[in-house]
């Protein structure tokens, strides 16, 4: 070896992949960085220091290059399951949820036995929301492999899975995916109809309400579809929901004086307007008791406001989950809470707020009025 060369040589540790895992977890990602970076650039660092690297550049909050090295990971490595793992850790750190469940899904079929691919997968669906599919990868992992948070995670996907309502992240999730083309699905695919139902019984339960004399909410307002049906009502319209993606196109719409991303039993705790009219166009059926919906409505009512919302019908004393994943309410359920928080029915009328595989979807329009 030349002078020159020995010179500009590196002194690496014994193991640099080992080193660098060792300052991440040091709290120093930026040293290890460097390191890993410097190793790759050299043409020293294979598989071990790319995946690494991505964790380096996650504890950094560089996600879009951990993105680009875990890309770069899996193009040279494509069917090793720990570059694809990693890929999906980027994903992650991205809020790329459904398709880092996706890589972890393509890993496992490449590595059936990858535990923290499996791991990963149950972590990810639990994320979403999925709680029977959180618990079918918990399952497949061997009791003495399981990471020690499994035991948690496991009671979080229990306790998920009987709870009264939709998990607020898969509702997010789900819309989020849907907000490209939501509306075309909603309105052609789906003949959903829930904003002219509720604007028609609007007229029925509120005659002779002058134009732009309302303050309005519309609680999961989606895209803007129940908002401008609506709009003509409204001197301010609010709106809340729970996934930003929908709340982009429904700001497009320009009609909406304030958008807040949030779940919207927590809104209603939490808010402190007052309003004359509150809706909730095919937002219901992803909650099971409405006793909060309910309780916050009365509580953020003017004096004679009023409260419309649709629901889809079910055959249970109270509410049930239906086979979509969607809950549906009895008529008995809906009068007694309306009873139980001072509001006065003043309209319920049967209707289809929209198609399921081309069949008519039960449901009731409720119009109720807060007592004084």
């Amino acid at each position: 070896m030349s002078a020159s060369t020995t010179a500009n040589a590196h002194l690496w540790p014994d193991s640099p992949v080992g080193e660098a895992r060792s300052l991440i977890e040091q709290g120093k990602p930026n040293d290890a960085t460097s390191l890993l970076q410097t190793l790759i650039d050299e043409g020293r660092g294979g598989l071990l220091a790319r995946t690494a690297l991505v964790d380096a550049l996650i504890a950094l909050n560089d996600e879009q290059g951990a993105l680009h090295i875990a890309r770069e990971a899996v193009a040279l490595y494509p069917n090793v399951a720990a570059a694809i793992v990693s890929l999906g850790d980027a994903l992650i750190a991205a809020n790329g949820l459904p398709a880092a469940i996706a890589e972890y899904q393509r890993a496992l079929r490449l590595d059936p036995v990858n535990t923290g691919a499996r791991y990963r997968a149950g972590c990810t669906w639990l994320e979403a929301g999925e709680p029977e599919k959180a618990l079918q990868e918990f399952a497949h992992i061997e009791s003495a492999e399981a990471p020690p948070q499994m035991q948690g995670k496991v009671a979080q996907a229990e306790a998920m899975r009987i709870a009264p309502r939709s998990n607020p992240n898969y509702v997010r999730h789900l819309f989020d995916q849907f907000s490209c083309d939501y509306d075309a699905r909603m309105l052609v695919q789906l003949k959903y109809c829930a904003p002219a139902v509720l604007r028609e019984l609007a007229s029925l339960v509120m005659p002779g309400i002058s134009a732009n004399s309302l303050v309005i909410l519309d609680l999961g307002c989606g895209t803007g579809l129940t908002g401008e049906a609506f709009r003509d009502m409204a001197v301010r319209l609010n709106g809340v929901d729970l996934s930003p993606a929908m709340l982009m196109k429904a700001r497009e719409r320009g009609i909406y004086s304030e958008l807040t991303v949030g779940d919207i039993e927590q809104f209603l705790r939490t808010q402190t307007g007052r309003y004359d009219l509150i809706v909730a166009g095919d937002t219901l059926v992803y909650l099971g008791n409405l006793e909060r919906v309910f309780s916050g409505a009365a509580a953020g009512l003017a004096p004679n406001g009023q409260f419309l919302f649709t629901v889809e019908c079910g055959e249970a004393a109270d509410f049930e989950l239906g086979l979509k994943r969607r809950w549906c309410h009895s008529e008995a359920y809906l009068r007694r809470l309306a009873s139980e928080h001072n509001f006065a029915v003043t309209g319920l009328m049967p209707c289809h707020p929209r198609t399921e595989s081309g069949v008519p979807v039960n449901g009731l329009a409720v119009a109720l009025a807060k007592l004084n």
